[in-house]
Order: C-alpha cells, then structure tokens, then sequence
C-alpha cells in the first residue's frame, strides 16, 4: 500500500495519524505567531514593498518566502541534508545590511528560509529571497537583527555536497 492509499484509507491508526498531523500543525502555527508584535500581514506588506521597490519579480512560495531565481545553475540541488558553500549578502527592509560573507553549512543548519528557497536552485545558481520572520529569526531576532524582521537575501550557491 503506498502513503497516499494509507493518508486516505478510514483504519484507526490512520485516522489518528492524520489527527495527529493536523493538530500538529495548528499547534506549530499558533507558537510561531506568538509574542510577534507584527502581524503576518503587516510583514508580507513590507517584503512585497521591498520587492517591488528594488524591482524583484517574485514568485511566492505557499510557506510565505517570495523569491527570484536570478541564474537557475545545474541540475546538483541542495537537499537539507546537503552542505552548501554560498556567497550572500542579508539585508533589513530598510536596506541596512546586516551581513554578508561566504559560508559553508549544512541547509539543515541554516534559517527555515533559507531551505525552503535554496533547493529551488543548482550548484552556481543566485536567487534573491524575502524571508518573513517566522521562518528567520523569529521575535527574538539574531545580532543586528531585531525580533520581528522580515529579511532579504541575495545568494549565489558556488558548491553542494
């Protein structure tokens, strides 16, 4: 039997499975939007300004990042598994850079935006992504980052492994 015949099939522990999934996701849901003094919206407002303003055509990805694969690369795309060598430069909204620099990291390691958007592309591949918090570094902020802050990368992935 194949997962889509067992999600779909009415047996006990299916059921329960898929309850528990579901109320999983709520659960999640509901702590990542704890304690954020901004509202989702208000934050998608200022990455889709952000876009606009620095003239990125974005494509929104269902878990709210909005990115633009500049150069797609080859076919060697990162897994989360995967430990990528990347050249990139992060920004605030207001265009204040807060960091930049070459890296190498396993994804699973790095910011959930981060693997949500770096799969999309191959090795020598550059996409520019808009972060919302939830999936940077949340309401407690990181260094010059504050809590709450929707963030702009530009990154070229030079290696995967």
């Amino acid at each position: 039997m194949n997962l889509m015949n067992l999600m779909n099939s009415k047996t006990p522990i299916t059921l329960i499975f898929r309850n528990l999934t579901i109320a999983t996701l709520v659960i999640v849901g509901t702590f990542s939007q704890m304690g954020c003094s901004k509202s989702s919206a208000s934050e998608a407002d200022q990455m889709i300004s952000y876009a606009k303003k620095n003239n990125i055509t974005y494509v929104s990805d269902p878990s709210g990042v909005l990115y633009q694969i500049i150069t797609a690369g080859n076919s060697n795309k990162p897994r989360l598994t995967s430990t990528i060598t990347v050249t990139y430069t992060g920004k605030l909204m207001n265009d204040k850079t807060f960091d930049s620099g070459t890296i190498t990291y396993p994804l699973n390691n790095l910011i959930p935006g981060w693997q949500v958007a770096l799969p999309l592309i191959g090795e020598g591949g550059q996409i520019k992504i808009l972060i919302p918090s939830t999936l940077g570094y949340g309401s407690r902020g990181s260094g010059e980052i504050p809590g709450n802050a929707p963030l702009y990368f530009d990154v070229s992935l030079s290696k995967v492994k």
